[in-house]
């Protein structure tokens, strides 16, 4: 927990790994995940690195399982995925690994080449099989016409044959013979290559199709084709090859078809043998395929990993500078303080598993000005409330840490705006299913991006409902009516009743039992017609009290933050004016509200001053005694508020002035009046962390590192982006009074008009309460209480609550908790990143992205867009 309050110590440490062990000790540092690399090679180019070769080597063994798994999901064979994490192969196993990709990949292919050729083989003896089929009843047809005009002609003496006007072609002995043509074209263009080859013979051809019924497969992509028939008719080879021209231009395919008909029919029994040959040997072909695919489906996945491990591994290589004898690689890294040790025997596991001493892997830790990045141990329940803040901006390095608190204050909030206890349980309900089956729907892998949005927060939903819960308990509020628990304080008693026409008027004086309510609102107050009334009152007082005490709460953080950094001059000249500030109006303001809940009953109602009023009176210097002669709130209010006035307006130059002066007044003494949060580094000493300034040390350019004693000698070069970096990190900048002035005034402006306008905008707390609660009553007014409302029909009244029933659960679903919910979930982050962290949270650090296998792929794409 005490790293969720403030981020862990981070150190920069050098690592020094000879050649043969830095492959098994990044191997061990990316399965152990503590440590941040530093890239020190920026300047190079990711075509000019030591290790590309290896890293390209990679990526085409990445390539070539792509490959693989797109060939296997394209047949639905189901990916074996075990939950195994296997260790980075060795070095020498990364060739085993390329032939044994190089080796599949070809055999794929070549199955895949042979299945389209028999495919295709396939498809043109089916085709060729329905030209046969077609065209022999074709010409069955003909032969028909042929013998009865050929009676008819021997009958008449007429010798002359002509083309009949029914399309029917008859010939004798003594005609001139026409040639034809037979094939196969898609049916989507037959209309087209009909008028085509009308158009290029003049209207001298004759052409013949019929649709084959069944779709065909194509080879090459899969997919169904309509195709049909045609036979072409024609006179000369000039027509004959303008036929085939247009053939070959609407892609369809010529076939040899016999005139005669026994030598039809001979070659449409060698087909039919044919086609059935080649279904023996593409089924023996996709089940050799399948089998090979299934059995790579069995370890694709491990093999993946395990490629991704070597290419992580050698682009960390990449990162790594290398020593004048290519014996060493030396890199930069920031480790966590604590996981020191951890770190130092998962370097010595992977030296010995190259089998190399202990010194080959040294991690020396180094003295640094630069800033640390920022590491929150965090675990799946605290991760979300820290993504909640990291969203708005990472900590500084060891700035206090909002999650800790936003994992209280965040549904609290959220259940202020959404009080209702039905539709809480509901939201409760969704989050503790979500978390007890956490485990089996990780292994889904559902990939939809709202449902990741949900399941990781699926802790906040939890505490969001449970929270609601306890706000409807609070509020008497369960789907929108109340719930009489404890017994009502308010009598019906009709001797102390007015009635008025339909409503009767309860006194507080004389119709209740003295006693209040034991938890919460009286369930009488629901069906009152001025609830409103009473509820936006009471809401709205409450909303100030949370929101003031939320603010108190940030600016003491403040404090912290000033106290740990030994920023001594914020402490006086921000946080105490600051506190002031805020205490004199609406800490004074929550004292006024409590006073008035204390100091007034039913029987003084009447006298009950307005506190906005008052407020506004309070700085207008107003008061006046009433007309209707009611004494002030207090004796020696008039007194106190000119005090706390006066005391407000005093904290505005003295955040505005004081800083800024003493600071320009410490610079001409040569005086440091506290020390700056940048440029700082953390050295352990027993059991106190001290803060020190000192020199940068670094490998970048070739340094040595030198013994302690040595240090004070150390010549650091740096060039250009270097000194940058110094300066931005380190260096002091020299102190401008006008800037700081300015500095200051910005920030003067920003506490004191915020204080104001945070303070209202917390009551959205009581807006969103209360349209929360309205739109929950007008849902049940409006559709399921019609169900009720039918009189003495009970059967009736029950059939229509039942059918009415399942729109208003489905319009409760929808807009009160998914609408509504993600509503006041908006509210509830900007009244935490707005006028909570605004007291004392930053937020300009950048988070410590550790070289893990999981996730460095991730953090090498952002390197490189950078």
């Amino acid at each position: 927990m005490g790293s969720l309050y403030r981020s862990e110590p981070v150190a920069l440490c050098q690592l020094f790994l000879q050649s043969e062990a830095s492959y098994s000790c990044l191997s061990e540092l990316g399965e152990l995940g503590m440590v941040q690399l530093k890239d020190l090679n920026v300047t190079v180019s990711a075509f000019q690195r030591k290790f590309v070769t290896e890293v390209r080597r990679c990526e085409e063994m990445e390539r070539k399982l792509r490959f693989l798994e797109k060939e296997i999901r394209e047949d639905d064979i189901v990916i074996l995925d075990t939950g195994d994490n296997p260790e980075a192969p060795a070095p020498r196993e990364m060739t085993d690994l390329e032939l044994m990709f190089e080796r599949l990949v070809k055999e794929v292919r070549d199955l895949n080449t042979s299945a389209e050729a028999l495919k295709q083989n396939f498809l043109d003896l089916t085709q060729l099989k329905h030209i046969l089929r077609k065209t022999h009843s074709f010409f069955d047809e003909v032969d028909r016409h042929y013998d009865s005009a050929l009676i008819d002609l021997q009958a008449e003496g007429t010798e002359s044959v002509n083309l009949l006007a029914d399309d029917s072609l008859l010939v004798t002995p003594h005609t001139i013979r026409f040639e034809f043509v037979a094939g196969v074209v898609e049916r989507q263009h037959l209309s087209a290559f009909e008028r085509m080859l009308w158009r290029i013979s003049m209207g001298n051809v004759l052409i013949k199709q019929v649709d084959i019924e069944t779709p065909l497969e194509d080879p090459i992509t899969g997919n169904s084709v309509l195709k049909s028939v045609f036979l072409i008719f024609f006179q000369g080879e000039q027509l004959k090859a303008k036929v085939k021209k247009v053939c070959a231009g609407f892609h369809a395919t010529i076939y040899p078809c016999p005139e005669t008909k026994a030598q039809r029919r001979e070659m449409a029994m060698g087909v039919m043998t044919r086609i059935e040959d080649l279904n023996t040997v593409i089924t023996q072909t996709e089940v050799h395929r399948f089998a090979l695919l299934s059995s790579i489906a069995e370890s694709i996945r491990i093999w993946s990993i395990k490629v991704r491990k070597i290419k992580t591994i050698y682009h960390a290589m990449n990162w790594f500078n290398i020593d004048i004898t290519q014996k060493c690689l030396i890199g930069e890294c920031w480790c966590p303080v604590a996981q020191l040790e951890r770190i130092q025997r998962a370097l010595q596991r992977g030296a010995a598993k190259s089998g190399c001493s202990e010194s080959a892997a040294i991690l020396n830790r180094m003295d640094t000005r630069e800033q640390p990045p920022t590491y929150h141990s965090t675990n799946k329940f605290t991760s979300a409330f820290q993504g909640i803040v990291d969203s708005y901006g990472v900590a500084s390095y060891r700035e206090v840490n909002p999650a800790l608190f936003t994992i209280i204050s965040f549904p609290f909030l959220f259940s202020l705006m959404f009080g209702d206890a039905g539709h809480g349980f509901f939201m409760f309900l969704a989050g503790l299913l979500m978390v007890i089956f956490e485990n089996r729907l990780i292994r889904m892998r559902i990939t939809v991006d709202v449902w990741d949005i949900f399941f990781g927060g699926r802790y906040v939903i939890l505490l969001m409902g449970l929270f609601s819960i306890y706000a409807g308990f609070m509020y008497n509020d369960f789907f929108s009516k109340p719930l009489n628990i404890f017994g009502s304080s308010w009598s019906t008693d009709l001797k102390n009743m007015t009635v008025d026409g339909r409503y009767a008027s309860l006194s507080p004086i004389n119709n209740t039992n003295g006693v209040p309510y034991f938890a919460g609102i009286d369930p009488v107050w629901q069906m009152s017609s001025n609830k409103i009334t009473f509820l936006n009152s009471f809401k709205m007082k409450i909303s100030i009290i949370f929101g003031v005490t939320q603010m108190f709460f940030g600016v003491i953080l403040s404090f912290q933050n000033h106290r740990y950094f030994n920023e001594r001059i914020n402490i006086y000249c921000e946080f105490i004016p600051e506190m002031i500030f805020l205490f004199c109006i609406f800490g004074y303001l929550v004292i006024l509200i409590f006073y008035k809940w204390l100091a007034y009953d039913a029987s003084e109602a009447s006298c009950a001053p307005s506190l906005l009023i008052g407020l506004i009176n309070m700085f207008l210097m107003q008061y006046d005694t009433k007309e209707d002669g009611c004494p002030p709130l207090f004796k020696g209010q008039q007194a106190v508020q000119t005090c706390l006035l006066v005391l407000c307006i005093l904290c505005v130059p003295w955040l505005l002035l004081v800083k800024p002066l003493v600071k320009h007044y410490e610079r001409k003494r040569g005086l440091t009046y506290g020390a700056a949060r940048s440029g700082y580094v953390l050295m352990r000493n027993g059991d106190i962390e001290l803060q020190a300034s000192h020199s940068t040390l670094s490998i970048q350019s070739g340094d040595v590192l030198l013994q302690d004693q040595q240090r004070d000698e150390v010549v650091h070069h740096v060039d250009g982006d270097d000194e940058e970096c110094l300066s931005n990190t380190g260096e002091e900048t020299e102190f401008n009074l006008g800037d700081s002035l300015i500095h200051q005034s910005i920030h003067t402006i920003e506490y004191c008009l915020g204080c104001i306008s945070h303070t209202a905008s917390y009551l959205r707390l009581w807006a969103l309460s209360l349209a929360h609660s309205e739109l929950s009553e007008v849902l049940w007014t409006m559709v399921l209480r019609r169900g009720f409302t039918l009189g003495h029909a009970t059967t009736l009244s029950a059939l229509t609550t039942y059918l009415l029933f399942t729109p208003w659960l489905c319009l409760t679903i929808v807009i009160l908790l998914l609408m509504e919910g993600m509503s006041a979930f908006l509210h509830t982050l900007r009244l935490h990143w707005v006028e909570f962290q605004s007291k004392f949270y930053k937020g300009e650090g950048y988070p410590f992205e550790p070289f893990v296998f999981e996730k460095f792929d991730t953090i090498l794409a952002e390197s490189v867009q950078t």
